[in-house]
């Protein structure tokens, strides 16, 4: 018997486009819905990010943003979980925060991490021969089980590597893109940021600490020098301290004989006594100059009351400051004279310093007044040498440190002793009273620096002129 044929059914044009309509709006759908992730997925990367940001720009406390960083690592990255790792100046590693979504893989990361860690900064030969990043990479690796993926970006700041961030999956299809490498970067640089403004912000409070510290002690400085020129008969006074910075090591000081006695009585200082007339110069500038200035001011009054001579007292001085100076490897020079106003006769002796100048109204002279001696604080054996001298009526004497002579202008050139010369000779011609030729001579310093250019170190004057 023959079969009878099935007969085949034949598609016509219409279905044929039914069906090619329906494949087409399928994948229409498909590519749809794979934007429509893309763009979600996009814009979680972006609120997170723009968190981040939001994070560093509010939080006042680096630990609340480093707490955050492995958080946000791990979600722009899809990644299990994310660690961060800072590096010590000490050359040590310190695992700061720790982020994972599954405890088990989270916990087994923690452990591998300071086992990690601690071998490392217990072992100093493996830091002399190799660096912090391949010593913590090659470990990792191979201590880390094999089922765990692990990448990391550094921290950057000011391109020295001051930490790392790990990203790690246990999923088997996870895939380190090239988007997952610029996001994980982007978090590090943000933390590197937050990181740079923290130590900014503690520098900046350091210094404004400081600041307040330096005040203080300019104050205290300013304090210590006389508030004004004493009253001694026959002579007229004038002096002042010019500081290059807020702290000075300039000194100069005005101190009665026996001023012990008047004050333990109350009484005022008679203007016939003795006094002694200082000046004097640490080297250096700033707060350890002053410092030096404190010592020396408090050192040299306790010797006056010994009532030595002149050179004794700068020879016990020198012994008594010169180990505290040694270690601080600066030095002091010094002029000590006592000017007796019955007999008109300066006793002095000079440690180093620039030797006074006296103009002798009589022969219309300029003598400096020196004598051997070396710095304070330079041998503790050192001697000093004394001398005297009688001065007459319109005789003008004055004592100044190297900051005045050597003040030094835009081009380099230097005030020198020879404009010190002219001006004071011109105003003792003129017999121009002391506080005028003060005036007179840091005015034309002044224009001799230029305007806006001020003077590196510390400019201090004194003048006494006979009646």
């Amino acid at each position: 018997m023959t079969p009878v044929p099935i007969p085949r059914k034949v598609s016509t044009n219409r279905e044929i486009t039914q069906i090619s309509n329906t494949k087409e709006l399928t994948l229409i759908s498909a590519l749809k819905e794979l934007v429509a992730s893309l763009y979600r997925e996009q814009n979680k990367i972006q609120n997170l990010l723009s968190s981040l940001g939001f994070a560093l720009r509010s939080f006042n406390n680096l630990n609340q943003f480093l707490e955050l960083a492995p958080l946000m690592s791990a979600r722009v990255t899809d990644a299990d979980g994310s660690a961060l790792l800072l590096f010590t100046p000490q050359g040590h590693i310190r695992l700061e925060h720790l982020h994972g979504q599954d405890p088990k893989n989270t916990r087994e990361v923690r452990q591998v991490l300071e086992q990690v860690t601690r071998q490392i900064n217990q072992d100093k030969n493996l830091k002399e021969t190799h660096s912090l990043t391949t010593l913590l990479d090659g470990l990792l690796r191979q201590v880390l089980r094999t089922g765990i993926r692990l990448y990391s970006t550094p921290i950057l700041v000011k391109n020295i590597e001051r930490g790392r961030i790990y990203v790690f999956s246990s999923d088997p299809e996870y895939i380190w893109t090239q988007t997952r490498r610029k996001l994980l970067h982007l978090v590090a640089d943000q933390t590197a940021v937050a990181i740079s403004n923290n130590e900014l912000t503690v520098d900046l409070r350091a210094r404004e600490r400081q600041d307040k510290e330096v005040e203080i002690a300019s104050e205290i400085q300013r304090r210590l020098l006389p508030r004004r020129c004493p009253t001694i008969k026959g002579i007229q006074i004038a002096a002042s301290c010019r500081t290059a910075n807020r702290v000075g090591g300039d000194y100069y000081d005005f101190i009665p004989i026996n001023y012990d006695q008047y004050r333990e009585k109350g009484e005022d200082i008679s203007p016939e006594v003795p006094w002694s007339i200082v000046i004097g110069d640490v080297m250096g500038k700033g707060v350890p100059a002053g410092l030096i200035m404190t010592m020396t001011r408090g050192m040299l009054r306790a010797e006056v009351l010994n009532r030595h001579t002149p050179a004794k007292i700068l020879q016990h001085l020198n012994r008594v400051m010169y180990c505290d100076l040694e270690n601080s490897r600066r030095f002091v020079t010094l002029f000590y004279s006592e000017y007796d106003p019955l007999t008109k006769i300066l006793s002095y002796s000079n440690a180093a310093h620039n030797p006074p100048l006296l103009w002798q109204a009589a022969t219309h002279e300029i003598v400096r007044l020196d004598t051997s001696g070396a710095l304070i604080g330079l041998d503790p054996h050192s001697d000093y040498e004394d001398a005297q001298i009688q001065l007459a009526s319109g005789d003008t004497l004055i004592y100044y440190t190297d900051g005045l002579t050597e003040a030094a202008n835009q081009h380099g050139d230097r005030f020198e002793e020879d404009n010190l010369l002219r001006i004071f000779a011109h105003s003792c011609r003129h017999q121009t009273p002391p506080q005028v030729t003060l005036d007179t001579l840091f005015k034309q310093v002044e224009s001799f620096l230029g305007p806006g250019n001020q003077n590196t170190d510390d400019m201090t004057v004194v003048i006494i002129q006979v009646e």
